[in-house]
């Protein structure tokens, strides 16, 4: 595919860039799913026994891929989960050179080809109970549209708010985490109604999110423009969108694109696999404190005590999800005042000491303690993720920032195997070493800070990219020119663009509110 006319994507000078973000929203929201899909895992256990499992003993993995009249394990679909974020990384990794080429509505378009129509043909793999159909759509065509539609956004809003770049990448991957908080009570409530005495609905649901993914996808890429060469943000003609640049291959060797990729597979490592586990890991710390029968613990609970603490486990991870998109905007946008260098080193440090605060020790007294750490921890997760692609735009410049961000988020796939396996073989050893529940976390706590330290100097390393390696833009010829001096406001159109994006994110947050509202209480 080439690229599009230029005449066909580029903006005139009085367009509002106020009109980009909810396209970017619109793109993220959708894809956001990704995070949400374990709501189908459960039900998709019985899919064939519809009212229970039906279960074959001695299935293995391979088994499992194309068995017809054996129920599904959830370790068999978990690996859905696995393949969207390895293969966005790789995804990303391999498109975002020509991402900047094609620009961002042919690319927004081929992001919603690839995950709506992986979600159809997940939807068919489903359908036809075909394990292997559910991986290869979901999983890897989805996983495509995943990493193209993760970068075009937020390529796309760096170069229109060059002045603001924290607050443009906070947007864009505000709404990649907000996803699953739209989509999983949805996908809840149509999964509810489509079911029946044949069916438990997972297919139905999947196939209709397709199609309201494919609208909201379409709807955001065909509203992308692109600035015009010598653009500048009204009142800021000292900044340009284009300007300078280090191509990408003379980039990705650079030493400080390896100390940022450093940087953001730690900090991830660090933060998603205990995430994962923070609906467990709540209930067997504190135990009978959390249903007000302290002084039992978690292995002693009856069933009901177990329920009432499963309960205030998900509330848990309903204050953690909003804590991680609220922090997506709140230290990106910071670091628009601070400094990316210095926002890393902080949220690194106090995330190290989170941790050490956490410990059973220090935080056995105090639960609400203990959920503030937490709720750092996940708020600074969300923050170095949306940060990142606006630190590499200073290092780097805007005109490759997509394609560089795309090898960069290599770190995102690699940490999503790396975290969850630490966490996981450390609490499985101390599980076998005999260690109470509610003292397995002790040395796990201590590994995770010692990853955000470590981050933290690798952090500390970044220096400015030597002058010898910049390029000039291909439009730096053009004059610098303030074109924007009168921006023609559309208030109609701003307000039906943002309404469309910000109406399902309080739809969903409101149901993420009522679940984290139970710890308050």
């Amino acid at each position: 595919m080439g690229a599009e006319p230029l005449a066909r994507i580029t903006a005139p000078a009085d367009f509002d860039r106020w009109l980009v973000p909810p396209c970017a929203l619109a793109i993220h929201l959708c894809i956001g799913m990704a995070y949400g899909f374990s709501v189908f895992w459960l039900p998709l256990t019985h899919a064939i026994g519809v009212s229970g499992s039906v279960a074959c003993d001695g299935l293995s993995l391979t088994g499992a891929l194309t068995t017809t009249s054996c129920d599904w394990r959830v370790s068999d679909l978990v690996w859905v989960y696995t393949l969207f974020f390895v293969v966005l990384g790789l995804a990303a990794a391999l498109f975002g050179g020509w991402v900047e080429r094609v620009g961002p509505r042919r690319s927004g378009l081929v992001a919603a080809a690839c995950w709506c129509g992986g979600l159809a043909i997940g939807a068919l793999g489903v359908a036809v109970h075909q394990l292997w159909l559910l991986w290869l759509g979901a999983g890897v065509i989805g996983g495509i549209g995943l990493g193209i539609g993760y970068i075009t956004p937020v390529s796309t809003l760096i170069k229109w708010f060059p002045d603001r770049r924290g607050l443009a990448t906070g947007m864009a991957i505000m709404g990649f985490g907000g996803g699953a908080m739209v989509g999983s009570p949805l996908a809840d409530r149509l999964m509810a109604a489509f079911a029946g005495p044949d069916s438990v609905g997972v297919w139905q649901t999947m196939l209709l999110l397709a199609g309201l993914h494919a609208l909201f996808m379409a709807a955001g890429a065909l509203g992308f423009r692109v600035p015009a060469p010598g653009w500048a943000p009204p009142g800021k003609a000292q900044v340009i969108a284009g300007g300078r640049f280090v191509p990408l291959g003379t980039a990705t060797r650079t030493p400080q694109f390896w100390l940022v990729w450093c940087v953001l597979l730690l900090n991830v490592s660090a933060s998603i696999g205990i995430i994962g586990l923070a609906s467990p890991m709540i209930q067997e710390m504190f135990g009978g404190r959390l249903i007000g029968t302290p002084g039992i613990a978690f292995e002693a609970f009856d069933e009901k005590q177990k329920a009432a603490a499963a309960a205030v486990g998900a509330a848990f991870v309903g204050l953690i999800s909003l804590f991680n998109i609220a922090g997506r905007f709140f230290w990106s946008s910071l670091s628009d005042r601070i400094g990316r260098k210095a926002l890393y080193l902080f949220i690194l440090g106090l995330g190290a000491a989170c941790y050490g605060v956490a410990l059973p020790g220090p935080a056995a007294g105090s639960l609400a303690l203990f959920l503030a750490c937490f709720a750092l921890i996940a708020s600074m997760y969300g923050g170095g993720f949306a940060a990142m692609p606006a630190w590499l735009a200073d290092l780097f410049g805007t005109a490759q920032v997509g394609a560089i961000h795309g090898r960069l988020l290599t770190a995102w796939s690699t940490a999503g195997i790396l975290g969850p396996l630490l966490v996981a073989y450390v609490r499985d050893a101390r599980l076998a070493g005999g260690a109470a529940r509610a003292n397995l976390y002790d040395p796990i706590f201590l590994l995770l800070a010692g990853l955000l330290v470590a981050g933290l100097v690798a952090a500390l390393l970044v220096r400015p990219v030597s002058e010898q390696l910049w390029q000039a833009a291909p439009d730096a010829d053009v004059m610098p020119v303030d074109l924007a001096t009168t921006v023609r406001t559309r208030p109609a159109l701003r307000v039906a663009a943002w309404s469309a994006v910000v109406l399902p994110l309080a739809w969903g947050g409101g149901f993420t509110l009522q679940k984290a509202a139970l710890l308050l209480q």
